[in-house]
């Protein structure tokens, strides 16, 4: 059910880019909440502030039906995933975010959008499961939804793979696999935008064949395989 855009005369689109404060976002907000409240089995991880629900609405253009699934697919996913979900305090995987492995450039791209930088070479698969990488991601992830304009935006990731070996290939089994694959389709409130592979190594051709069967066709689309050299720029948040 879209939000009554007809009355409104506003698009998703245009609904994204009112401030949170409008009165106009008032009957999706609250009837989203009406939702949540009324399905009792369900244990939210946060408060049902409008800020929290906004998050939601934004990712899926105002479509009620579309929000309200995200937001159930959200909440089962860190659920079901307790080994990545369950501590996202930074200290947990301290030395994974001082080696440079991922970063978020300060600028946005001419769109509006976050960009993020994930270095392969910088993940030692001996010290640092794949969990601990995905644990890096996910709290990245819920530190750039807070942001307005990245709600509106989305993001787009580079994955620098210069450095991948089989080490790093072992740790991605299936499991793994379906699980990265909920995050970038229906299971977490951000819009992803772009997904750019760069220094593409043959051997990341049979992760990729795990991970893709479980991706939408809209998210496929959002990948781009990029053959050229590139020199990323260091200045992280």
């Amino acid at each position: 059910m879209a939000l009554e855009r007809s009355e409104q005369g506003l698009s998703g689109k245009l609904l994204n880019d009112l401030p949170d404060t409008s009165p106009l976002l008032q009957p999706g907000i609250s009837e989203l909440r009406r939702r949540a409240e009324v399905d009792r089995g369900q244990n939210w991880p946060m408060p049902l502030t409008n800020a929290f629900l906004l998050r939601f609405l934004r990712a899926r253009d105002f479509d009620l039906d579309l929000a309200w699934k995200l937001m159930k697919n959200y909440h089962k996913w860190r659920e079901e995933c307790p080994e990545i979900t369950a501590d996202l305090r930074p200290r947990t995987i301290l030395g994974l975010l001082n080696s440079g492995y991922h970063g978020v450039l300060r600028s946005r791209d001419p769109t509006g959008s976050r960009v993020l930088i994930y270095r392969i070479a910088y993940w030692d698969p001996k010290v640092f499961t794949a969990y601990d990488v995905f644990r890096v991601s996910l709290i990245t992830s819920e530190l750039i939804v807070k942001e307005v304009d990245t709600q509106r935006n989305g993001i787009k990731a580079i994955f620098d793979l210069e450095g991948w070996h089989f080490s790093h290939a072992f740790q991605i089994t299936p499991s793994v696999s379906k699980k990265i694959a909920a995050v970038l389709t229906d299971s977490f409130p951000l819009k992803v935008r772009g997904i750019h592979l760069i220094n593409e190594p043959i051997i990341f051709h049979t992760v990729f064949s795990l991970i893709k069967p479980f991706l939408t066709e809209k998210i496929k689309q959002r990948f781009g395989k990029d053959q050229c050299d590139l020199q990323l720029p260091v200045n992280w948040i």
